[in-house]
């Protein structure tokens, strides 16, 4: 007799760092690591941005060791297994998150979010899925995800700033993702730009120094 697959709701802890004064911000980041990074690791590339912001990192719901010491801990956003629950656990996390930080930030008026690496196909199904309203989505060396709708995308994200970053030099995610990234938001009649750095797979501070001053 063949196994039958079934699911149970159950309640878990997620963790998110934060940096700056949520009670003087005057704008909110959320801010979203790559495959097999912690947040708090990730909000390092931030320091020295948080004046007048509050820059949130929340960590992927799933932790794996990275090396054959277990002495490194890495946190990953889902695989493909079980896509479609992770999915809807992430949209909730991530709505639930921004519910709790916006209340602490009070004087906040702009949420942008920003999805690195893996992060990037989080973000986009958080924009597009979930129920919080975001006025900047920065979407930097990673892969949209297929099932993006350009229809969808269109009503969803007409009123969304959004900006391409990659880096020239990027070993891990290619030109071609890029370009296609662009196509998809072309098709869907979005308008947006594209930032192009020198530099690898990471977060170029120069380029991340800009994009918080045009927000400004």
């Amino acid at each position: 007799m063949a196994s039958a697959e079934r699911h149970i709701r159950v309640g878990r802890t997620a963790r998110y760092h934060v940096l700056g004064d949520p009670a003087t911000a005057q704008e909110l980041w959320i801010v979203l690591h790559g495959y097999g990074q912690l947040a708090r690791y990730f909000l390092h590339s931030f320091d020295g941005l948080e004046d007048g912001r509050c820059i949130v990192a929340p960590e992927g719901l799933s932790r794996f060791y990275l090396d054959d010491t277990f002495s490194r801990v890495g946190a990953t956003w889902m695989t493909r297994e079980d896509r479609e629950h992770e999915i809807a656990d992430h949209v909730s996390y991530l709505d639930e998150l921004c519910t709790e930080v916006r209340n602490a930030c009070p004087r906040a008026t702009q949420l942008t979010a920003l999805g690195f690496s893996q992060g990037v196909a989080t973000l986009c199904r958080w924009a597009m899925l979930g129920s919080t309203h975001i006025d900047r989505l920065v979407i930097w060396g990673g892969s949209m995800p297929p099932e993006l709708d350009p229809t969808d995308l269109s009503s969803r994200w007409n009123s969304i700033v959004v900006d391409l970053v990659h880096g020239a030099d990027d070993p891990v995610v290619k030109a071609e993702v890029l370009h296609r990234n662009e196509g998809v938001l072309r098709s869907a009649g979005l308008h947006f730009s594209t930032h192009i750095f020198q530099g690898g797979h990471a977060l170029d501070r120069l380029t991340l120094d800009r994009l918080i001053g045009a927000n400004s």
